[in-house]
């Protein structure tokens, strides 16, 4: 049931990380605050269609 999924960075629109979740239990998109390289600041990350 685990899906990968890839992890848009919503100020800078960089895709930077890779992930997994469950879409039985999260069927709606995942958010996320990480850490961004571009920006060096934690960020709002949101999953890439």
């Amino acid at each position: 049931m685990r899906v990968h999924v890839i992890m848009e960075c919503t100020e800078c629109h960089e895709r930077t990380y890779l992930t997994s979740k469950n879409r039985r239990n999260n069927p709606d998109r995942l958010e996320l605050k990480k850490y961004c390289p571009r920006q060096r600041k934690v960020t709002l990350h949101r999953e890439a269609k």
